[in-house]
């Protein structure tokens, strides 16, 4: 498991840097994150959720059905899209209210 950076998405805020617990991720001369070896990626998907912005992806493995899709998270406001883009380009988003999350 790994995650890819965009760095056309990533607005410098280093939240992603911050939450990284194998202290993986950097920025670059642009203040622009990015993945030290994403052979060493734990898949803890802690700098996907850390990002609002949508430009931290998570690859989806094969073993999870996955085959080369990857994840995205965008927040705004209590609205939370979680967007898987396949290998072809094709998105689906999936929208959750984070307000009602806990109501049964």
């Amino acid at each position: 498991m790994s995650i890819f950076i965009d760095k056309e998405k990533c607005v410098s805020c280093g939240r992603c840097k911050e939450v990284c617990p194998g202290n993986l991720i950097r920025m670059d001369e642009n203040n622009k994150a990015y993945i030290r070896d994403v052979r060493d990626c734990w898949g803890c998907t802690s700098c996907l959720k850390e990002c609002g912005q949508g430009a931290v992806h998570f690859f989806l493995g094969a073993d999870i059905g996955g085959m080369g899709s990857t994840l995205a998270y965008e927040r705004f406001g209590d609205i939370v899209n979680w967007i898987v883009t396949k290998p072809t380009g094709e998105q689906r988003k999936i929208q959750v209210d984070a307000s009602k999350a806990n109501a049964y």
